[in-house]
């Protein structure tokens, strides 16, 4: 799938939130209602990998994860949030490296031009393990902010002109915001 084709998609699709603008802090995002207990766990086996994976764009079809992929999904998705808001740790370094050493997807060019990428669950987690690399030591680790939304806690890449980006979706999280503080307002009135 291209990159123009990703931009037009929704930000939620297929039971998952796609607000990061990163396919890294994506993942990240696949345990919803992370500041709540208990936070509910998106990835629960193979089937919902597979349809991580195809929802996110970077699969065409199914790579048939097993719960193995599901395991190292889990554990390089809590990497990725430690060292993306701001709590590196060695071990979540190690997880990183360790998933991003192994064999990528491949890319290839479809019959209609576009890029699209190939491989196994694993190989597809790896891909993403690379790209949290080139992120987190690329000068738009800076640029990376968590929602300040109500409860919610998914991360995104700040790409607007003046880097004060607040709310992981304007239409959700900053909305809410937005109506709450004119509640207040009113009430105040």
């Amino acid at each position: 799938m291209d990159s123009q084709t990703k931009h037009d998609l929704p930000e939620d699709r297929d039971g998952f939130r796609f607000r990061g603008g990163h396919v890294a802090l994506d993942l990240a995002a696949t345990l919803a209602a992370r500041r709540k207990d208990p936070p509910r766990e998106l990835l629960d086996g193979p089937a919902d990998l597979n349809r991580w994976l195809i929802s996110s764009g970077l699969a065409g079809q199914a790579p048939r994860a097993t719960e193995a992929d599901v395991g190292m999904a889990r554990e390089l998705r809590e990497a990725i949030y430690d060292l993306a808001s701001g709590h590196p740790s060695s071990a979540a370094r190690t997880t990183l490296n360790a998933v991003a050493a192994l064999r990528a997807a491949r890319p290839k060019l479809s019959a209609s031009g576009h890029l699209v990428m190939e491989g196994s669950a694993r190989e597809y987690l790896a891909t993403i393990a690379g790209l949290a690399i080139d992120l987190f030591g690329s000068t738009e680790r800076e640029r990376i902010r968590q929602c300040e939304g109500e409860g919610c806690a998914i991360l995104f890449l700040d790409l607007s002109r003046s880097g004060e980006r607040r709310w992981c979706s304007m239409s959700d999280c900053g909305n809410r915001a937005k109506a709450r503080a004119f509640r207040q307002r009113k009430r105040r009135n």
